[in-house]
């Protein structure tokens, strides 16, 4: 096991992680191998596999509560990017003065592996896996973390990695102080989770910008040219890294940008110029050429061989729930389009399509602005299906944009009424501008609910 790598917390004494999923379980164990005397407290009902793992580990835990006697007394508080700072318990903690970080930055003071971090509003997932599948077929010995694959504290505690490739919410970032990124990658930032931040846009800009804090000036970081909000916001957060943007709309010296001849260029100083026909993506669509050029940024910095890059970029798969070809059927396209909780995700969903699309969408509305999609449902959408329970706001953002506007009572009729409502030719696509938490567990069973009904047609 590797020595201590940054040290900004207490290394010893009572360490209590609120929240028992994927990070908090990581975290706990890489705790408990650090000598802490752990304990872990969670609200909900812990999942089956997590608490057979507490038991395994002899790591004590409680479901269903928070009891303050076996919380209050921590040297340190681990805890779920979930939970929100108005929650009571967060607000005593911090009256307290008791230090409160996420899992991220816990582990990162164990490690002195190379970090490639990513977040953005809309693409993560997508730049991350793709990321991550470009420097493993090169033969790297690489690590996934963060919102994805397994907790970043278990594999550094369990199974660490050379690099790890971590995919970053701003409930994440929230809980980081002293975490550097070798790396740091913005790919966009548009309006989400606004109820967590006072629904004011600075206070979300500013939790995307943690990404940045305590980079030196041999680290990189990497964002979108084209992105109004990130532009705007790079005086007000600067960092010695080395700057290398990527953009669609100009050529550029330093950085990745699409040339007249649709070829993806990628320039790095000291190293191999890069050049790709975008055409030869596996992944089309204008949001994903801007995926592409983050992670063909990051191979470059770790100088990967162009032609292994070619050959990830050219052959990679995405990942299920993201834009994702559920079946052919009477010659009606499915899409599923789950992971799309906010209304960026679906415009760059309606924008991936041509016209002639019915739209299912809906769900837990987390105060959502539906402005910038009505050009698109205008011109592309010919009918909305509505799902879950806030339908209201969506009938009034666009009664006056297309022709038909449904309500449906449940998965499968959403389905049934969109295939008596599409053409051979045409798109029916699941991409739901909503949380999933009112008729689903999570938006990976809602798009499993919608690939089950698709299959049933």
């Amino acid at each position: 096991m590797s020595n201590i790598a940054h040290t900004y917390y207490p290394q010893s004494g009572r360490l209590v992680v609120l929240g028992a999923g994927e990070s908090g379980v990581g975290a706990a164990i890489l705790a408990k191998d650090r000598g802490f005397d752990v304990f872990v407290s969670d609200m909900g009902q812990i999942a089956g596999s997590y608490k057979a793992t507490l038991e395994l580990e002899q790591i004590p835990f409680e479901e269903g509560k928070h009891s303050e006697e076996l919380i209050l007394n921590a040297d340190l508080v681990v805890k779920s990017p979930g939970i929100p700072e108005k929650a009571p318990l967060i607000k005593q903690l911090r009256s307290l003065n008791k230090p409160l970080i996420s899992e991220i930055e816990f582990a990162a003071q164990y490690t002195d592996s190379k970090l490639y971090c990513i977040t953005g509003s809309n693409g993560k997932t997508t730049t991350t896996m793709l990321t991550y599948s470009i420097l493993k077929n090169a033969g790297l010995d690489v690590g996934l973390a963060g919102n994805i694959g397994n907790s970043f504290a278990l594999q550094v505690a369990r199974d660490p990695h050379a690099c790890y490739v971590l995919e970053i919410s701003s409930f994440m970032l929230d809980d980081m102080y002293h975490f550097r990124a070798d790396v740091a990658v913005i790919l966009n930032i548009t309006p989400d989770h606004l109820d967590r931040y006072d629904y004011k846009m600075e206070n979300y800009v500013a939790s995307k910008f943690r990404m940045v804090q305590n980079q030196g000036e041999s680290d990189y970081f990497i964002y979108c040219l084209d992105d109004p909000e990130t532009v705007a916001a790079l005086d007000k957060h600067p960092t010695k890294a080395i700057h290398l943007p990527f953009t669609q709309e100009r050529e550029l010296e330093q950085g990745a940008f699409v040339d007249a001849n649709k070829n993806l260029n990628i320039l790095v100083p000291n190293r191999e110029v890069f050049t790709m026909n975008i055409e030869e993506l596996s992944l089309q669509g204008k949001h994903n050429i801007y995926n592409n050029s983050a992670a063909g940024l990051i191979a470059k910095v770790q100088e990967l061989r162009n032609q292994s890059m070619k050959e990830s970029m050219g052959s990679f798969v995405n990942i299920e729930h993201r834009l994702e070809h559920v079946a052919s059927v009477g010659g009606v396209n499915y899409i599923n389009d789950s992971k799309a909780t906010n209304v960026n995700s679906v415009w760059y969903a309606l924008e991936s399509f041509s016209s002639d699309i019915v739209l299912i969408m809906g769900g837990v509305d987390k105060g959502n602005d539906y402005d910038m999609l009505r050009d698109l449902v205008r011109s592309k959408v010919k009918a909305i299906i509505c799902i879950g329970k806030d339908t209201g706001r969506i009938h009034e953002a666009f009664e006056d944009e297309t022709d038909v506007i449904v309500n449906s009572a449940s998965m499968s009729d959403a389905v049934q009424i969109a295939s008596h409502l599409a053409k051979k030719g045409d798109t029916v696509l699941l991409s739901p501008a909503c949380a999933s938490f009112d008729w689903f567990k999570n938006y990976e069973e809602r798009g499993d609910k919608f690939k089950e009904a698709v299959m049933a047609l």
